[in-house]
């Protein structure tokens, strides 16, 4: 990727639904522990890639829905479409290398003989993907036979059962695996292969992932029977393998720290106070803030004049602040607005996390860091798009000032909020 200085360290690529994300989990805990963990310390130096069945649009819903980093690469519908960054710029590559060899109009015609097969919604059927519900006690039977019909009229397609309802068809080119390896060979062609990949996934249209040569797999402890049972049957004894104890996100967090693929420790999971300890870089400098604002307003750390003069001190006496409504006000003002709202979110569904952060050098000991700053309050939910300029010191270059902070709206969120306890 063109923000890389080079190959990137880590490459997780994780399916969502019930492996990214964890729909029994009403809190997003675990989705918001990692969001820090890689905001943090992944990524300014390595790539994020969602492997999913959903289509575009329920795709795009679900962003809506749970809090999801921007991921830097999309492989969606069961691997039949790759897209690049938020903009989702299609991989037209990809598009011309599975349409060797298909036909939709004839996948149609045979799959209507099978009265078993119940279409899904308009938007799962693709240019390169045919999507059904199909019961589970009839899945084995009508496969077989399907595959034969569509071999008899010379097509060689790829037929994927997985969360014990849902069929797809698709070229014998695509699916997730095929589509990481395509990434990969892409990347290495231009002598950027990632250091380290990791899949993630929890159903039968993510076993592919765990065929890839060389990387490492986890299944997270909620995988459903069918990935399970085809890792014992096949890949059982592959140490590159595990199956984690943990559900969801903490399972791929857990997979982090059993191959030692870097730092595995969220910052949320650290309970004292960020400003108390060392900071390894204005990423990690931004969520450490940014977790303390929210347990101050959710009344989670102790409302103490340590914490509240030290807040002060890692704003410059001279810093400002400006809100997205355009108010430009002094740092200290807005400061001495937040302390008086201690607690004020408690028993609330409050949380505050960011994503995108990148950061860059602009002169000696000056850090301009960029980032998108979610704020979900009940059922309100808000962007920033925020700047911030940062100073470290010669002497102590893992303390930071901040000296300036400027954020705008994204999209519109919030526009009437003029609140300048916003930051």
């Amino acid at each position: 990727m063109d923000r890389l200085n080079g190959s990137a360290n880590l490459m997780i690529v994780s399916d969502l639904d019930f492996t990214m994300v964890d729909h029994d989990d009403p809190e997003n805990l675990a989705l918001l522990r990692f969001n820090a963990l890689w905001e943090a310390y992944y990524r300014q130096n390595s790539l994020l890639v969602f492997s999913t069945g959903r289509s575009p649009t329920i795709y795009k819903e679900l962003r809506k829905q749970k809090p999801l980093l921007t991921p830097d690469i999309t492989i969606m519908s069961v691997g039949t479409e790759i897209t690049y960054g938020d903009s989702m710029l299609p991989d037209e590559g990809w598009k011309q290398y599975l349409a060797h060899n298909w036909n939709r109009d004839i996948v149609i015609e045979e799959t209507a003989k099978f009265p078993e097969l119940i279409f899904q919604s308009e938007t799962e059927q693709r240019p390169h993907k045919v999507s059904f519900y199909l019961e589970k006690g009839k899945a084995s039977t009508v496969m077989q036979a399907l595959s034969k019909c569509l071999e008899k009229r010379g097509l060689d397609v790829k037929i994927i059962y997985s969360n014990g309802i849902a069929l797809d068809i698709l070229p014998q080119g695509a699916g997730k695996g095929r589509a990481l390896a395509f990434l990969l060979e892409k990347f290495k062609a231009d002598g950027l292969g990632p250091l380290n990949t990791l899949v993630c996934g929890d159903s039968g249209n993510d076993a592919e992932l765990f065929s890839v040569p060389e990387v490492y797999g986890v299944m997270v402890s909620n995988a459903q029977e069918e990935l399970v049972q085809g890792y014992a049957e096949n890949g059982r004894g592959n140490p590159q393998i595990i199956h984690a104890t943990e559900r969801c996100a903490a399972g791929i967090m857990q997979a982090i720290d059993n191959f030692s693929l870097g730092p595995n420790v969220s910052p949320r999971d650290i309970r004292d106070s960020m400003f108390n300890r060392k900071i390894p870089s204005p990423s990690h400098e931004v969520v450490m803030f940014y977790l303390f604002y929210e347990r101050w307003r959710r009344g989670e750390v102790e409302n103490s004049e340590l914490y509240i003069q030290n807040l002060k001190s890692t704003f410059h006496s001279t810093g400002n602040f400006v809100h997205p409504s355009g108010i430009d006000q002094p740092m200290h003002q807005i400061i001495d607005t937040l302390v008086k709202l201690f607690g004020e979110k408690q028993g609330l569904d409050f949380r505050v996390w960011v994503d995108r952060v990148s950061f860059a050098e602009v002169s000696l000991g000056s850090w301009l860091v960029k980032f998108d700053k979610w704020e979900l309050s009940g059922n309100e939910l808000r962007c920033c798009l925020t700047k911030v300029l940062m100073n470290s010191e010669a002497d102590a270059p893992d303390e930071f000032t901040w000296m300036h902070l400027h954020q705008t709206w994204l999209d519109g969120s919030g526009e009437k909020d003029d609140l300048p306890w916003f930051i």
